[in-house]
């Protein structure tokens, strides 16, 4: 289970496209070079910053994940 900024949650299995799986939740994760080098995408899952463009949903052995957006002052 995934819970989401908005305090809505989704499910998915692991190994799927965070970027997929949150446009599919209704979840906007802004983007930039799609590359992984500027940090545009970066959110946080469970405490730990991924960048989603590059990044799949990770397995949980809670089975649960608390994804939060990052915010830069430069986005």
């Amino acid at each position: 289970m995934i819970r989401w900024p908005d305090g809505r949650t989704t499910e998915t299995f692991p190994g799927g496209d965070w970027l997929i799986v949150a446009r599919e939740a209704g979840v906007t994760i802004p983007t930039g070079c799609l590359g992984g080098s500027c940090g545009a995408c970066e959110i946080e899952v469970n405490g730990q910053v991924v960048r989603a463009c590059i990044a799949t949903v990770p397995g949980c052995k809670e089975g649960r994940l608390q994804v939060e957006l990052v915010s830069d002052p430069f986005w």
